[in-house]
């Protein structure tokens, strides 16, 4: 197998000039976005489009940074706020209606532990899958290899190097299970403040629309 063949199967590789090739065409996207007129929704939303390899009216606020784009997976309503970094070795897989804060990473790129092993250029990628209706808060990072499920809340800062199950709130360094996610949450603002009733019916008209 070729370098890229062997990146592809979770293998250890060399990032040789054939791999650098492909990161070059993303790189040449990535140039224009994230130097486009701010105030370009539409512009931003197309060159998004062109950058992921599979999108569904997603969106980022550049800037925005990943090495191939094209092994990047979101589904519908996707968004990623400023200074995001996808590092998509591997295959990164999020779900519909996902938002990632400020400064979000999310690495699927490894390097051997022993320095010698390491030194060779040998790495390797380990793909990442985040489910359904997730929001990862600010500073956040997923490791390369973790499963988020559906419904799940990363607080800010998070180090996530474990799998976290569905409908919970995780959070630390390392990032552990603070709690579920239950019905009582579901008119909850911010900590004890609840959605004022003006916001609230028209959340629950929305809701029942879907």
């Amino acid at each position: 197998m070729d370098n890229r063949e062997r990146r592809d199967a979770g293998l250890a590789y060399v990032a040789d000039g054939s791999v650098f090739e492909e990161m070059q065409e993303c790189k040449k996207i990535l140039q224009r976005l994230n130097f486009m007129d701010r105030t370009d929704f539409a512009g931003i939303a197309k060159t998004v489009k062109e950058l992921l390899g599979e999108s569904e009216e997603a969106f980022v606020n550049p800037p925005f940074y990943c090495d191939y784009g094209k092994h990047i997976r979101v589904g519908k309503n996707f968004f990623a706020n400023y200074n995001c970094t996808l590092l998509d070795v591997a295959e990164i897989r999020i779900g519909d209606n996902c938002q990632l804060a400020p400064n979000v990473a999310i690495y699927t790129a490894g390097h051997p532990v022993h320095p010698v092993t390491r030194s060779s250029g040998y790495e390797y990628g380990k793909e990442v899958v985040i489910g359904d209706n997730v929001w990862i808060g600010g500073n956040a990072v997923i490791c390369p290899g973790v499963h988020i499920g559906h419904n799940v809340v990363i607080g800010a800062g998070s180090v996530v190097a474990r799998d976290i199950p569905d409908w919970c709130i995780a959070a630390g360094n390392p990032c552990r299970v603070v709690r579920k996610i239950t019905e009582a949450d579901r008119r909850r603002l911010f900590r004890a403040e609840e959605i004022d009733e003006e916001a609230w019916e028209e959340i629950v008209r929305l809701s029942q629309q879907r």
